[in-house]
């Protein structure tokens, strides 16, 4: 077959390809717009980013604390989870590679000799040096739609890879306040402790004078030694999340130096809603809707195996060989021929494929639906948290504070030795005020939680 003439079939079959009716097997992916979820999220990716949106900000931006910082740097260069998300990208990146050579003619050099003898007859040597090339014109498009598919997983891999370095930044932000937290408390028990010993000696000392009782000694003993206690269930506490830390930045167990907590800039952030814009730049979002895309070119390639396909082959070389003659020198040989194959009968393969691919990307598309429901409700849960905890601190804070006054006057007047007061009341003010500083050292710490996972739920971390 002439060249010419195969270049005429190939430019045949690429016209009715694109002229049959619902074939799309050309077609580039486009976001359904069948349900109105769908919809708003494409009307939504037409729309520019806010750059000034809180998960567009980089987490430098975010964690200004340098020590913070430093570990989140060491997570980001040393865990193992993100190195291995780091390696799906280019294993997906080697696959693409492969696809977009595919386009290309495959070429093999076969060359081999031979030395023969027959009964009285001279010894003949033959030899060939043929090279082969074979391409594939891709006229229904089953290589560019392997092509896109590939590219869809490569992005996918990449939105996966940026969706774990951002559950990492988060997790060492929040076991960095974590520890911080526990840091506190157990400053607050000790010397919560130490009071407490010296209450439990004034007890003893007012039982010597008679205005007390032994019950109140031993009553305040047993809050003394149930702080101690307090204190090494914290101490186990700050132990397993120094070893949380260390598995975050892949190094061995250790004791991390982290400050008591101090308070993470809180930014103002009063949205009822967030829109969609800003849920289509979650990660794991784009990884769905990657899915979906590279779902939808997996089923184009399944159509185009119904549709013939075109090889085009080209032998030549040197060779002394011309039929059953030997001749020397060798001569040049050239061959060229196309190969038009097209499906008649395939047992069903072709037709179970495609709709297996159908069904498979029904699949994403429900996947990805509900991922990005899901990624609604968490940007609405972790909204309304920190929303919340920032008005539970500033209640807590008066809560001390008045609890800090009437330890003080309980105190007092039992020394005085006002009837009206018991140590009862002083004990009660002193337990209530250790619960109200402990809960403002938790409300702090999940207001820095609210932060961090709002930051996360938007897709922060870049």
């Amino acid at each position: 077959m002439k060249l010419t003439n195969i270049i005429i079939i190939s430019a045949v079959g690429a016209s009715a390809a694109l002229a049959l009716p619902g074939c799309n097997m050309y077609g580039k992916f486009k976001m359904s717009k069948q349900s109105e979820l769908t919809a708003e999220y494409a009307q939504a990716l037409q729309q520019e980013p806010d750059p000034m949106a809180f998960g567009n900000m980089t987490w430098q931006q975010v964690f200004t604390d340098p020590v913070l910082a430093d570990l989140i740097n060491q997570a980001l260069q040393n865990n193992t989870n993100l190195q291995n998300a780091k390696l799906n990208v280019d294993i997906a990146h080697a696959q693409l590679k492969g696809a977009r050579l595919s386009f290309l003619p495959s070429v093999a050099l076969a060359p081999n000799a031979s030395v023969s003898h027959f009964e009285n007859g001279p010894w003949t040597r033959s030899y060939q040096i043929p090279l082969s090339v074979s391409w594939e014109v891709d006229i229904f498009g089953r290589l560019l739609n392997t092509k896109r598919a590939a590219k869809e997983t490569l992005l996918q891999s990449q939105a996966y890879a940026q969706a774990v370095r951002s559950q990492i930044i988060s997790a060492v932000a929040n076991t960095y306040y974590g520890i911080a937290t526990l840091e506190q408390q157990l400053e607050l028990s000790r010397s919560t402790a130490e009071n407490w010993k010296e209450t439990v000696q004034v007890m003893r000392d007012l039982k010597e004078a008679g205005r007390c009782t032994e019950v109140a000694v031993v009553q305040s003993e047993a809050q003394y030694y149930g702080i101690q206690a307090t204190i090494t269930d914290l101490e186990v506490s700050l132990n397993e999340l120094n070893n949380t830390m260390s598995l975050l930045l892949n190094v061995m167990p250790q004791t991390w130096a982290i400050e008591p907590l101090s308070m993470l800039p809180m930014p103002q952030i009063h949205r009822d809603a967030i829109p969609m814009r800003e849920l289509a730049a979650r990660p794991d979002v784009q990884a769905a809707e990657h899915a979906l895309a590279a779902a939808y070119y997996t089923t184009a390639g399944a159509r185009s195996a119904f549709y013939p396909s075109l090889n085009i082959t080209a032998n030549g070389g040197f060779t002394n060989m011309l039929g059953s003659m030997i001749v020397n020198p060798g001569k040049f040989f050239l061959n060229l021929a196309g190969q038009l194959t097209a499906p008649l009968f395939s047992r069903g393969a072709n037709i179970a494929r495609l709709e297996a691919a159908k069904a498979q990307q029904q699949q994403q598309l429900n996947t990805f639906e509900y991922t990005l429901m899901s990624a609604s409700a968490e940007v609405s849960n972790a909204m309304t948290l920190y929303q919340k905890s920032v008005e539970k601190q500033q209640l807590v804070n008066v809560q001390v504070a008045d609890l800090s006054k009437a330890v003080d006057y309980t105190q007092d007047l039992l020394k005085v030795g006002n009837t009206s007061t018991t140590y009862l009341d002083v004990l009660t003010a002193q337990t209530n005020l250790l619960g109200a500083q402990t809960s403002e050292i938790t409300a702090r710490n999940n207001q820095a939680r609210a932060l961090i996972n709002l930051y996360q739920s938007l897709g922060g971390g870049r």
